[in-house]
């Protein structure tokens, strides 16, 4: 039987969408104000949900508290108050979208949980009304 468990988590960070190789008008005709030259903030919510076989032993899926120091390690640590395209290594050269912000996420999380069985989604809130979903698909 697949049960999922999920964890909740906050971080605050800058970034600027845009393109280098486009002229200020492109990025300004595509972006809208996220192409702001001094960049902007958000206060992204993160969902983070595993699904696996409930561990006959223990009766989890994960244990929250791994979870947890997951998340801390690989994500809040990584992306709470920086500027994501100046500060994060892995925006030097990708666009810090919503949509790749929650891929990059799920790349960092994968590894750690230990089981390749572990199914892994992760949902991340740009704004209370903006959010995008990944598992790995």
């Amino acid at each position: 039987m697949k049960v999922t468990v999920s964890r909740k988590a906050h971080f605050n960070a800058a970034h600027r969408l845009y393109r280098k190789d486009w002229s200020f008008e492109k990025n300004d005709a595509v972006f809208g104000k996220c192409n702001n030259p001094n960049f902007h903030g958000h206060n992204y919510e993160l969902i983070v949900s595993v699904t696996g076989d409930i561990d006959e032993e223990t009766g989890y899926v994960i244990d929250m508290k791994v979870l947890k120091d997951i998340i801390k390690t690989k994500v809040e640590d990584a992306f709470d108050h920086k500027n994501l395209n100046l500060e994060v290594p892995e925006f030097k050269t990708l666009n810090p979208t919503a949509e790749n912000i929650a891929v990059v996420i799920f790349n960092k999380i994968k590894p750690s949980l230990g089981n390749p069985k572990l199914g892994l989604e992760i949902t991340l809130y740009e704004t209370p009304r903006n959010f995008v979903s990944y598992s790995g698909k």
